[in-house]
């Protein structure tokens, strides 16, 4: 799935990010880009077995990760560059809606499903489903699957100190409302990202992780 040359390059590029490599080095992050649009084309593929709406959806395989070049204003770390991947299977827009991802990136891949980067609309929406239903969530983490296959339950990038305007620090779901976008993840080693079958385990981890998505649709 995640081709040998693909790792090399995510490698090279975190211990060279700079512009001037990645100018010089611009074959080599076409070819990764091709490798993310065929994993994006194999999750679509399969997506009728883990959530028939991603399934039903009319994907663009070249928009469904993101991009290397980070926005000053969202950027992660201090390279101008991302050293990791989110290669999206959505049912929806994957700045705005809850969906499944593969996460790629050296010694540090995982899968799972949430927006752990929403517009301020999908944080919103995010929000008001927390408020309106704070017991959802709670019945989602207990469940056993959901708790044997995420061991870290439901995480985020960026946490708030208080809840956001508007919202009681005293609400239920206030733990969660401080997150600044949220998911679930689960490790898979690089060497099974190497080999096609890796696909079984990605459809166990999306099945487990699908009552997230069902519960901010």
């Amino acid at each position: 799935m995640v081709e040998p040359e693909t790792f090399e390059f995510l490698t090279d590029l975190a211990a060279n990010n700079r512009k001037i490599w990645m100018d010089a080095h611009r074959e080599e992050r076409d070819d990764a880009m091709r490798n993310f649009t065929g994993i994006a084309k194999t999750l679509h593929d399969y997506s009728h077995r883990f959530d028939h709406n991603v399934a039903d959806a009319v994907i663009k395989p070249k928009q469904s990760y993101t991009k290397f070049f980070q926005d000053a204003r969202e950027r992660i770390g201090p390279g101008l560059f991302r050293t990791g991947i989110d290669v999206f299977s959505n049912a929806g827009n994957p700045s705005e809606n809850v969906g499944y991802y593969l996460h790629i990136e050296p010694q540090n891949c995982f899968a799972g499903a949430g927006l752990f980067q929403p517009s301020k609309e999908g944080l919103a929406n995010i929000r008001k489903r927390l408020a309106q239903d704070p017991d959802g969530i709670f019945e989602l983490t207990a469940d056993p699957e959901f708790k044997a296959t995420f061991s870290d339950a439901i995480t985020t990038n960026k946490m708030l100190n208080v809840v956001p305007e508007g919202y009681d620090n005293a609400a239920p779901a206030a733990e969660y409302l401080k997150m600044v976008g949220l998911g679930c993840k689960k490790a898979i080693p690089d060497a099974l990202l190497l080999d096609d079958d890796v696909i079984d385990l990605l459809i166990e981890t999306f099945r487990a992780a699908s009552p997230l998505v069902r519960y901010f649709e």
